[in-house]
């Protein structure tokens, strides 16, 4: 299938699924995932109507933007955020969102004087080999995190632990969501989560019904890399 009856699949099914639930679609976007794709099939995906795709890697990212530079793209940067390229991922990317610990907050806090909108990773699955916050560790850390004001928190991302199984990922989209209500009702200075950034490719219909704001998709979108 191309990639104009692939986006066209895609909005069909986060549409069934927000009827399922009772949302509005349009409060869902899809994010192209990047990875390992050529900047022409970027390129066509952008003129199939997608403006929003995701990068992992800060080195991709340069010759992806350097290439589509006449194109209104917005960039997010979906990667591990290391600290020697904070600036550099900054500068290249309307935003973040892997900020997974504190002391990347306090890095990004240190290089900015105006305010920057960013993600919070969350590791919903506590799980040892990913990075992110874990659910309680969020929780003890927000007080602090609130005072580093130059760093808005807008959303939180997450990556369920892998199953063939979507529905294995409810659970974990559903906890992420009760975490961005329980933040919001704590009205904590440049804490207001407006997005979910969860589910892909293969669960991004069960992610939308839990409440994803952003789907980052790649395989079902681009085809498997080779």
């Amino acid at each position: 299938m191309s990639i104009r009856e692939n986006l066209l699949l895609i909005n069909q099914r986060i549409d069934a699924a927000c009827l399922r639930v009772k949302r509005d679609p349009d409060s869902v976007r899809v994010m192209g995932v990047v990875k390992e794709q050529r900047s022409e099939i970027v390129r066509e995906a952008f003129h199939e109507g997608l403006h929003l795709f995701g990068e992992n890697r800060t080195q991709e990212a340069e010759i992806h933007q350097a290439e589509l530079a006449d194109l209104d793209i917005e960039w997010h940067f979906i990667g591990k955020l290391q600290k020697n390229k904070i600036n550099k991922v900054l500068r290249s990317f309307r935003l973040i969102e892997t900020v997974d610990g504190v002391k990347n907050i306090e890095h990004i806090q240190k290089r900015i004087s105006d305010p920057v909108d960013v993600f919070l990773e969350i590791n919903v699955g506590d799980e040892k080999n990913k990075s992110g916050f874990t659910l309680d560790g969020l929780r003890k850390a927000l007080p602090y995190i609130s005072t580093l004001n130059r760093v808005v928190i807008k959303g939180l991302m997450a990556i369920p632990p892998v199953s063939d199984d979507p529905e294995d990922s409810r659970p974990y989209f559903r906890n992420l969501k009760e975490l961005a209500d329980e933040i919001n009702s704590r009205s904590l200075p440049s804490l207001k989560i407006e997005h979910l950034s969860m589910g892909m490719s293969h669960d991004y219909e069960v992610a939308v019904e839990e409440g994803a704001t952003i789907v980052r998709i790649g395989t079902a979108l681009f085809g498997r890399r080779l």
